[in-house]
């Protein structure tokens, strides 16, 4: 099975202290995943953000960071948080099984382990987070355009915020509208409407491609860019190729006044973000007013002061 094959099937992270055991746990899961691991718990936070597991097999008993202490920090962290943990442990109490449940494992395993029910209840817990990770990015995604909800944009906007801040790094957003739209419906009908909405959605994707970049539908025809990381000239860069892309698909928009065929409008903001997330919603409000004005100037264009 290839490399790629083994990250298909899931991606572990073995933590323990000792050595012999995570050499144990890799030869039982090595032939059908990718198996990663770390020799202590703060060795393992660092692993998990790197690597973004998609499950980790936790020894409680460790000098230093011990496996509740991860746990919790694994639970602060949004990144993190939904990655199952299952407890591999000589501890084989039910206090013990109890005390790891509660600190946000899923499952809990003694040692001496078996290594056949360690390989079948990995493949449950992996099976359980391919589901909820469907259901999840449902929750999370528009589903005519799909790129990300408002709901998604929401939860995506404070953690960059955050990230930002602690940083010293910019964060920029673009508001964007699509010029005209009821008149669009009006005139074509809605099956079409939709598929202009699905076009230019695509074509402004295509232009925000980094990782960290985020398109949102914010509301009908209305869509937000999140840009961590971007300052002005970054995003005025990142506008102006949403402006030719969205021309190049060149579609018929009759009514338009604007232009002849579909046109957007686009509001700019930049801000160094300070850690009150207060000032998170005030700059989507430039982003807003910036975006009235690029309306009233004419449409077709971006505004960003």
């Amino acid at each position: 099975m290839s490399w790629t094959d083994l990250a298909r099937n899931g991606r572990i992270l073995v933590v323990d202290d000792a050595m012999e055991n995570i050499q144990v746990l890799h030869q039982a899961l090595r032939d059908e995943h990718e198996v990663l691991f770390a020799l202590s718990g703060e060795k393992a936070l660092e692993v998990a953000l790197a690597q973004q597991p998609d499950l980790i097999l936790l020894d409680a008993i460790m000098p230093g960071m011990d496996g509740y202490a991860v746990c919790a920090a694994l639970d602060a962290s949004p990144r993190l948080r939904d990655i199952p943990i299952i407890f591999v442990t000589a501890l084989n109490q039910p206090e013990d099984e109890t005390r790891a449940l509660e600190a946000g494992a899923v499952d809990f395993i003694s040692k001496p382990f078996n290594v056949a029910v360690v390989r079948a209840r990995v493949r449950s817990q992996l099976t359980i987070k391919r589901q909820a990770d469907a259901m999840r990015e449902l929750s999370l995604t528009d589903g005519l355009t799909g790129v990300a909800n408002r709901r998604h944009f929401n939860d995506r906007m404070e953690s960059e915020w955050r990230r930002c801040a602690r940083a010293n790094l910019p964060l920029s957003l673009i508001m964007i509208d699509i010029d005209h739209f009821k008149l669009y419906n009006d005139r074509y009908g809605h099956q079409a409407g939709d598929l202009c909405l699905q076009q230019v959605s695509a074509a402004m994707k295509r232009c925000a491609a980094r990782p960290q970049d985020l398109l949102a539908r914010y509301g009908g025809e209305e869509f937000i860019l999140l840009l961590p990381q971007e300052g002005r000239d970054g995003a005025e860069a990142v506008a102006q190729r949403i402006q030719d892309e969205v021309r190049k698909l060149a579609i018929p928009h009759e009514p338009s006044s604007t232009a002849a065929t579909v046109s957007i409008s686009m509001g700019l903001a930049t801000a160094l973000p300070p850690l009150d997330l207060h000032e998170a919603n005030a700059l989507i409000r430039t982003a807003d007013a910036h975006l009235y004005q690029a309306k009233q100037s004419g449409r077709n264009r971006y505004h960003n002061n």
